[in-house]
């Protein structure tokens, strides 16, 4: 055994931490040790109260405190404008640039039958049911990659009977590029010039 046990525990749970290989998984562990009691106190606080007190808007699936979110409980937002995007940090990275004006929809993922995601594993009933009122134009602001396109044309194929105009984010986005590392001039870009799917 190359590192005592409760070490090892460590490296172990922190490799299962998306984008964390063994390495980094080493060198965060080896971090947390070498930091004061209390701040490894309040990193452990802050992960268990962020578990325990989060939850899913019930309107946009967003992650919030309370059952709507901060966007969801807006009067001056848009409601006939909905942009659906994969997952929660995708809804900050289009909130940056202050220019979007409508309401949000998480997916929490992307189609990829490769990785046995199906339209069962995301929130696209719930988005199909919130078309039942009044709704101009969605948006979908996936990423630029197979699976956000393979999502985007799915969408699409499913709204449109519903007469309800059907975009995707368009110049800006290169891709294969992920929504949460675009600049905000890329962004404000890619969101005015979406074009209809």
């Amino acid at each position: 055994m190359l590192f005592a046990k409760p070490l090892a525990e460590l490296i172990s749970q922190l490799e299962r931490l998306p984008g964390v290989g063994p390495k980094s998984a080493q060198r965060l562990a080896f971090h947390v040790l070498r930091m004061p009691n209390d701040d490894v106190r309040r990193l452990s606080t802050a992960l268990t109260h962020a578990r325990d007190s989060l939850r899913f808007c019930d309107v946009c699936q967003n992650v919030s405190e309370l059952e709507l979110c901060e966007l969801c409980q807006d009067p001056s937002r848009n409601t006939h404008v909905i942009c659906v995007v994969a997952e929660p940090r995708d809804v900050a990275a289009i909130e940056r640039i202050k220019e979007f004006k409508g309401r949000y929809h998480v997916l929490h993922g992307l189609l990829s039958p490769m990785d046995g995601v199906g339209p069962e594993n995301l929130k696209v009933r719930e988005l199909l049911e919130r078309l039942r009122e009044p709704v101009e134009e969605v948006i979908v602001a996936t990423n630029p990659t197979i699976e956000g396109d393979t999502t985007a044309l799915y969408l699409a194929k499913l709204i449109r009977p519903l007469d309800v105009k059907v975009t995707r984010l368009a110049h800006g986005m290169p891709v294969g590029g992920e929504l949460d590392y675009a600049d905000s001039a890329t962004l404000l870009s890619a969101l005015e010039y979406r074009r209809e799917l």
